[in-house]
């Protein structure tokens, strides 16, 4: 008899588990998390929070979404990324970034009703994991995780309180394993993966120092110091990156993989802030010295019967892009509402099957990102005389060399400038953030051929109602609460909405008779004059690919399901054809 009985059991309460948890609980699923520490991050992992994941924590609630502004750095204090010789030395470049170039700021603006922030792995679990408690989430802490059996009914997980030593059960009809780079959950499930873990090495040295007279006059998350002769991969970069403007800091230092790794302690770490600062007599509070490995690695199949994977259990990268966190809560946005239907009968399970089908291709895109942006720091190496195996003294004449008036000097000066842009893929790809479509049995086009991009597809979004897509994000007028709201806060909070406009009536009618015949809520918004919500700006109009009589039906997950041009002969059956589609009924 087990112990302790669940719909839901989450192993891991990081990003992707306390996502998981606080959606679940606010659709009204029971669920339990476990945490084999005695408390959630201890140091600044994740950071980079883009406007996708800020629109899930929006869909958890204005106050969620409020928190995270409240404690994150604002976007205007992210975007000056500072390439120099040290914080103290002469800076060689910059680039605008995350969102910062008034070009991108406006594409942004357009995009979402969200702005990205900077908010640590410290801030951002507390608010995610706060939010689950409230709401319902029974969570256990000094609790592992040892080993799982499924059967046709349910999933038994055996724990062990790290405190007591007391081995127990947990019954749940699903389990998720949000337990990170290291699942020990997809190790048991043996689930398939490719890539490998291990390919760099590097370390993390968490201080306090106030650098504002360094800093401040350029706000950067990311201050990436080219230093020959450093003892970094033997060409000499290093970052320092800003955790708390301008106080908290963390310093990455790369070291050989092949080799054991460095011990860090009060001297060595003084010894590197130092360094890269370009400061002798600096003085830092080291709060804490870690290392880690880089990872080139992702799942292929996210799932096995009841068991799930997400997060970092999934997709194993470095932070490059800043993609670790988000994807890891898109992924827990996009099971959960699966779960809910299927738990409260809603939907078949069949329904679940659809998580890998999504996000699969979304682990391999991310991880393959973040590592290809690694290599493409090469050119500014290789611009600034930097590469692998030569000399510090030849390092330093080459970096001396771009000063000259020769038409050589030009040439470089041209080379490093090109480089440094060319990383807009790592530090300003809002296309990778925003454009994912997904492909699946729960999406039905009837047809429709994908808009293909017109502009790079990595660095520039989008929008689109084609079913697999995101909903398009305009600004419409309410009348009931006299506010603007965005057409992504029309949707979501766990359940399928349709969208449509004047003459299409007839679609609001089908809802509601196929919803109940079906068990299905479903939102309805007729979009109009004199209506309820109003599109003064004709932006919604110019957005929706479709006539007032069509109509979008949007999931939960604010990805389109299903859209119809225009009124058809038999709106019922038509909308009871989807839904029994990509509800699987």
């Amino acid at each position: 008899m087990a112990k302790f009985n669940t719909d839901v059991l989450i192993i891991g309460t990081g990003p992707a588990g306390s996502a998981t948890a606080a959606l679940l609980s606010s659709y009204g699923i029971e669920n339990m998390a476990i945490n084999r520490y005695r408390w959630l991050a201890n140091t600044p992992r994740a950071h980079i929070t883009n406007q996708r994941c800020m629109e899930v924590l929006r869909d958890l609630g204005h106050e969620v979404e409020a928190e995270a502004y409240m404690h994150g750095a604002h976007q205007d204090l992210m975007g000056e990324n500072v390439f120099c010789e040290s914080l103290a030395g002469e800076e060689i470049g910059r680039m605008k970034s995350w969102g910062k170039h008034p070009l991108s700021r406006a594409a942004h603006q357009l995009a979402s009703p969200c702005h990205m922030i900077d908010l640590p792995q410290t801030f951002m679990e507390p608010i995610l994991f706060g939010t689950a408690c409230r709401r319902g989430t029974q969570a256990r802490m000094s609790v592992e995780y040892l080993s799982h059996v499924q059967d046709a009914e349910g999933v038994t997980t055996t724990c062990r309180d790290r405190l007591s030593g007391e081995e127990f059960t947990i019954r749940s009809k699903y389990l998720v394993g949000a337990d990170g780079g290291n699942s020990m959950v997809a190790e048991q499930e043996n689930l398939p993966f490719e890539g490998a873990m291990g390919v760099g090495g590097s370390m993390n040295i968490l201080f306090k120092a106030d650098l504002s007279k360094y800093v401040a006059h350029r706000p950067s998350v990311l201050y990436w110091v080219m230093q020959p002769g450093a003892d970094v991969g033997g060409i000499g970069m290093g970052l320092v990156r800003m955790v708390r403007p301008w106080n908290e800091w963390l310093i990455v230092w790369g070291y050989d993989i092949n080799q054991p790794a460095p011990e860090v302690d009060a001297e060595f770490a003084t010894g590197v802030a130092r360094q890269l600062v370009g400061d002798p007599e600096l003085e830092i509070e080291l709060i804490s010295a870690n290392t880690w490995t880089v990872n080139n690695k992702y799942a292929t199949n996210m799932q096995k019967g009841r068991v799930f994977i997400m997060g970092d259990a999934a997709h194993r990268h470095p932070p490059s892009n800043g993609l670790g966190s988000n994807t890891s809560i898109q992924d827990g946005f996009n099971l959960a509402w699966k779960l809910a239907a299927v738990i409260k009968g809603e939907a078949g399970e069949a329904l679940l099957e659809s998580y890998t089908t999504e996000r699969a291709p979304i682990a391999k895109q991310i991880v393959t990102r973040a590592n290809q942006s690694i290599t493409e720091f090469g050119p500014i190496f290789d611009s600034l005389g930097m590469t692998e195996g030569v000399k510090p003294e030849i390092m330093q004449e080459n970096l001396k060399a771009r000063c000259d008036t020769t038409p050589e000097a030009e040439k470089q000066r041209e080379a490093i400038r090109e480089a440094i842009a060319f990383k807009k893929y790592e530090f300003d790809a809002h296309g990778v953030e925003m454009n994912q479509r997904y492909r699946s049995d729960v999406i039905e086009t009837d047809g429709q051929i994908e808009p293909a991009f017109d502009m790079d597809a990595e660095l520039h979004y989008q929008p689109t109602t084609w079913p697999g897509a995101r909903l398009p994000h305009v600004w419409v007028f309410d009348h009931d609460t006299g506010e603007q709201v965005s057409t992504l806060d029309l949707c979501g909070h766990g359940q399928l909405t349709l969208l449509t406009g004047i003459g299409g009536e007839a679609w609001a009618e089908a809802a509601a008779k196929v919803g109940a015949d079906m068990g299905i809520p479903i939102r309805v918004h007729l979009i109009g004059p004199r209506r309820k919500v109003v599109d003064h700006t004709g932006d919604w109009a110019r957005a929706r690919e479709i006539t007032d009589s069509g109509c979008i039906l949007v999931r939960p997950d604010h990805h389109v399901a299903w859209r119809a041009e225009a009124m058809t002969n038999t709106p019922a059956g038509d909308l009871r054809r989807v839904l029994s589609k990509i509800m699987a009924r």
